[in-house]
């Protein structure tokens, strides 16, 4: 039965990761809280969900990264603290944190890839079209980069895929797409293949961390089979569905970056300090205190 005409209600954000770049600080801070100047890349990630349309969030994490669901939960003291000193604005956007979104939590005690991840989420999410965003990738936009994604499914149903072209020298880090350019920023996917070498690879059109996926991935899923390194692939899941479910590819407008690793949060929080004119001039003070 064809999902194209269901609305996108779920949004899955699995966060489990160990986060071994960023020791030793992830010895007591979960990786998904640590900020870009002071928003963490979690709130990035649910911001854009709410953004684009969908009301309910499963966030699936491992054992003892309780506090990042507890960053989403009320905090009335917080609140009311900030109230009495006078700090009503900001007392404000601690509530409006709090009542984003429906937020449930999953765990996954047995990490064995993304696509284990997304199958923690399977009652979560039940027959319906979801959303999946891997909330290391941060992207700016106007139009939030999920909204562009369930924009094209909406025209061309199926599964859609977050895209971007990527240096010959990191082809064989990503999930790469073969297809062709069906519309503007849009490619049908003919394969789909995780981490290729770069003299096997189709292309260099990554995947990036946002998915809409119809909920026939979950069939390959179950099934726990191993990919590439040893892992379950949501891009195994994605191409088993070729043939029965349409899967295109969106090349989306924003700015991305990976804050994966120490390089990539840096260069988040540059940009995001140059979009503010006070902490762009201290960025411009200090680059000159270098020279």
């Amino acid at each position: 039965m064809s999902t194209q005409n269901r609305p996108i209600r779920k949004a899955v954000i699995p966060v489990a990761g160990l986060g071994t770049r960023f020791l030793p600080v992830t010895r007591a801070v979960p990786k998904i809280l640590l900020p870009v100047l002071n928003v963490p890349v979690i709130e990035y990630a649910v911001r854009e969900v709410v953004n684009s349309g969908i009301t309910d969030i499963a966030i699936v994490m491992s054992r003892g990264m309780e506090s990042v669901a507890s960053y989403f939960g009320e905090q009335p003291e917080l609140v009311r603290t900030l109230e009495e000193r006078g700090r009503a604005e900001l007392a404000a956007l601690q509530r409006e944190i709090s009542s984003l979104a429906n937020i449930t939590t999953l765990y996954q005690d047995n990490p064995k890839g993304l696509g284990h991840a997304v199958l923690m989420a399977r009652d979560f999410v039940g027959d319906e079209p979801f959303a999946v965003l891997l909330p290391d990738d941060v992207i700016w936009s106007d139009t939030p980069s999920t909204k562009q994604l369930i924009d094209v499914r909406s025209a061309h149903g199926g599964s859609v895929i977050a895209a971007l072209e990527v240096p010959d020298e990191v082809v064989s880090q990503k999930g790469i797409i073969d297809g062709d350019e069906v519309a503007d920023r849009v490619v049908s996917v003919r394969g789909l293949v995780e981490k290729p070498a770069l003299e096997d690879a189709p292309s260099n059109l990554s995947i990036i961390g946002r998915y809409v996926l119809d909920p026939a991935v979950f069939e390959y899923l179950s099934g726990e089979h191993a990919g590439a390194g040893g892992e379950i692939q949501l891009t195994d899941a994605i191409e088993a569905t070729l043939g029965a479910v349409p899967v295109h590819a969106c090349r989306f407008k924003g700015h991305h970056v990976d804050t994966g690793n120490p390089g990539g949060m840096l260069q988040a929080a540059l940009y995001e300090a140059g979009r503010d004119p006070a902490l762009r001039k201290l960025v411009n003070e200090a680059i000159s205190a270098w020279e």
